[in-house]
C-alpha cells in the first residue's frame, strides 16, 4: 500500500483493510453498514448500544444488534458505566460480532449526565475496572473508543490508552477533540501520534476524515494502524473506495453521479424497508436521501418532494421523473 498498512490484527481478529466505518447514533444500522462494506469499509460498527437497556431486555435496543454476513467484519459498540452490566451484556450478545467496542468518548449531554461516554475519562480507575471485567467475560477482542480527553483539566487520551492496554484492551480509537469541543474546530492529530507512541496495541485515528488526502495525512502524521471515517460517509459510502485507491497510489474512482446516487439510495431504502417496514423506513430514510442527494442539481426541490412523500413508490417516481 505504498508505505501504508494494508490490514491490522486486533486481538485474534484479522481485519483485511485499514479504513473503518465509525459508529454513529441513528446512522450505522445494518443497511448503512452493508452499503459501506460494499464500497470497501474494512470494519463496520453498530450504533452505540446501551448495555443497561439490553440487560433489561429492551426490544427496541435489541434491534440495533441485527447483523448478517454482508456487514462484516463488524464490531458491537456498547456504552454504559457499570462494569458488571457491560461484562454480562458483552458475554451474552457479543457472539455475532468480531469485536466488542466500549464507548468512552460520546459527548452528548444526556450520556455525560449519566456518567457514561466521555464522562468516563474523568475516572481512569473505572475505565480500568470496566475493561478488565469485559475482557474477562467476552469471547471476542475488546477495544475502546475515547476522545483527546474529557476536558483540558482531566486525564487525557495517553493515560486512558495505557490504562486500556494494561487491563486487556486489544486496540484503542482516539478522536482528536475534547468532549466539550463536540465536533467544532479541527481534530488534533498530535494526540493520536502521542497515543501511538504510548502503547503497543493498535491505535485507530478518528476525526475530520473527509477526503482521501485527510486519511493519508492521518497515517503520515500519527503513524496510526487504521483510520475511522464517520460523518463524511453519510450519503457517500464510495469514500471508502476513493481512500483505499489513494493509499495504494491507484487511480481514484470518479465521484458518483446522480444515477449512481439514486440507485444506491433506493437500494438502501429497500433494505431498510425489509428490516423495519415501510412506515419506519420512510421516516428514517429521509435524512439518508438528503445526504445521498447532496450536490445533485435541483436537490433542494427533490428534498421537498421526498419529505412530503407518503411512500417509497412516490419517491421513486419523483426521482425518476424529476429533471436533473
Amino acid at each position: 500500500m505504498n508505505g501504508f498498512p494494508d490490514g491490522v490484527t486486533i486481538g485474534d481478529a484479522v481485519i483485511g483493510g485499514v479504513i473503518f466505518l465509525a459508529p454513529m447514533a441513528g446512522v450505522t444500522d445494518l443497511p448503512f453498514r452493508r452499503a459501506c462494506k460494499r464500497c470497501g469499509a474494512a470494519l463496520t460498527y453498530t450504533e452505540m448500544v446501551s448495555a443497561k437497556a439490553l440487560s433489561y431486555g429492551n426490544a427496541k435496543t435489541a434491534e440495533y444488534l441485527r447483523t448478517d454476513g454482508e456487514d462484516g467484519p463488524k464490531a458491537l459498540q456498547l456504552f454504559g458505566s457499570d462494569p458488571g452490566v457491560l461484562s454480562e451484556v458483552a458475554a451474552t450478545y457479543g457472539g455475532a460480532f468480531d469485536l466488542i467496542d466500549l464507548n468512552m468518548g460520546c459527548p452528548a449531554p444526556k450520556i455525560i449526565k449519566n456518567g457514561e461516554g466521555a464522562a468516563l475519562m474523568r475516572d481512569p480507575k473505572l475505565i480500568g475496572d470496566i475493561i478488565k471485567k469485559v475482557v474477562a467475560r467476552s469471547k471476542k477482542p475488546v477495544t475502546v473508543k475515547f476522545r483527546k480527553g474529557y476536558d483540558q483539566n482531566s486525564p487525557g487520551a495517553e493515560y486512558a490508552a495505557q490504562v486500556s492496554e494494561a487491563n486487556g484492551a486489544s486496540a484503542v480509537t482516539v478522536h482528536g477533540r475534547y468532549a466539550n469541543e463536540y465536533y467544532s474546530g479541527t481534530a488534533d492529530l498530535e494526540i493520536i501520534k502521542r497515543v501511538k507512541r504510548a502503547v503497543a496495541i493498535p491505535v485507530i485515528g478518528n476525526g475530520d476524515i473527509k477526503t482521501p488526502a485527510d486519511a493519508q495525512r492521518m497515517f503520515e502524521v500519527t503513524n496510526c494502524d487504521a483510520v475511522m471515517v464517520g460523518r463524511a460517509a453519510r450519503g457517500d459510502p464510495w469514500l471508502f473506495e476513493r481512500i483505499t485507491a489513494n493509499l495504494r497510489s491507484e487511480r481514484e474512482p470518479d465521484a458518483p453521479g446522480r444515477e449512481q446516487k439514486i440507485v444506491a439510495a433506493m437500494r438502501h431504502a429497500r433494505e431498510l424497508t425489509a428490516l423495519k417496514g415501510e412506515r419506519v423506513a420512510l421516516n428514517e430514510m429521509r435524512k439518508h436521501f438528503a445526504w445521498y442527494l447532496k450536490g445533485v442539481m435541483n436537490s433542494a426541490e427533490l428534498k421537498v418532494l421526498i419529505f412530503n412523500a407518503g411512500s417509497f413508490g412516490e419517491i421513486e417516481a419523483a426521482l425518476g421523473a424529476h429533471p436533473f
